[in-house]
């Protein structure tokens, strides 16, 4: 068995999942007692929680190269 592939993404491509990835965590905070019932039906327990799913996303879109907002709170140097 081989390991894992590495997937390359276009610059400009990265920059636009990071973006939906920033939409969505902000989202998440601007509904959030909304949002968590429908994720704990959605899930069927609390074992992940929307403050989980957030700092995923946050974590995500720092991955690709979001300006680190998200995940730090506030503008790195």
């Amino acid at each position: 068995m081989t390991g894992p592939h590495p997937i390359h993404l276009d610059a400009g491509d990265a920059a636009e999942l990071a973006e939906l990835l920033a939409f969505l965590a902000d989202w998440l905070r601007q509904d959030q007692s909304r949002l968590a019932s429908s994720l704990l039906s959605f899930v069927g327990n609390t074992s992940y929680s929307i403050d989980t799913l957030h700092a995923d996303l946050a974590r995500f879109g720092f991955l690709l190269g979001d300006n680190s907002t998200q995940l730090f709170g506030q503008d790195q140097p």
